[in-house]
């Protein structure tokens, strides 16, 4: 087991090495959409890609969602397998929509497994940046 200093150092190197290994802008919170952002996330146990819908009226946050319902062909062609939760619980206990992958094997306390990381977070990043694009108007007219 690592050190809380430890865990924080190497957590800072892993996203500080992403980010050398492929500097580029990613659309993250770029989205022109108030509490709707892309997100990279990773752990001892995982990496995910997401799509986090925010918005505290749950009107609002159900309508973006149902978008991406109703893109879901058309998104799992894209992308793959891909997880879909309208209730999704962060840890803090606030209630969001999510539409995420993720991949499992891989620790962010291991460098060993920080290129396969760092392969996955680029190509279903880009995967999901390339779908927004290309349904962005559709998705906006909420």
């Amino acid at each position: 087991m690592f050190s809380k200093q430890e865990a924080q150092r190497l957590k800072t190197e892993f996203w500080t090495a992403f980010g050398k290994a492929f500097p580029r802008k990613w659309l993250l919170y770029d989205t022109k959409i108030k509490d709707f952002s892309f997100k990279f996330s990773a752990d001892n146990k995982k990496a995910e890609v997401s799509v986090d819908i925010e918005m505290k009226d749950e009107l609002f946050r159900n309508a973006y969602f149902e978008k991406f319902q109703s893109l879901e062909d058309l998104l799992k062609d894209e992308i793959g397998e891909f997880f879909m939760d309208e209730f999704y619980t962060l840890e803090n206990g606030k209630i969001i929509s999510r539409i995420w992958v993720e991949k499992h094997g891989i620790s962010i306390f291991n460098k060993q497994t920080w290129p396969d990381t760092f392969e996955f977070f680029v190509e279903k990043m880009n995967a999901f940046e390339m779908f927004y694009y290309e349904y962005e108007d559709f998705i906006k007219s909420v």
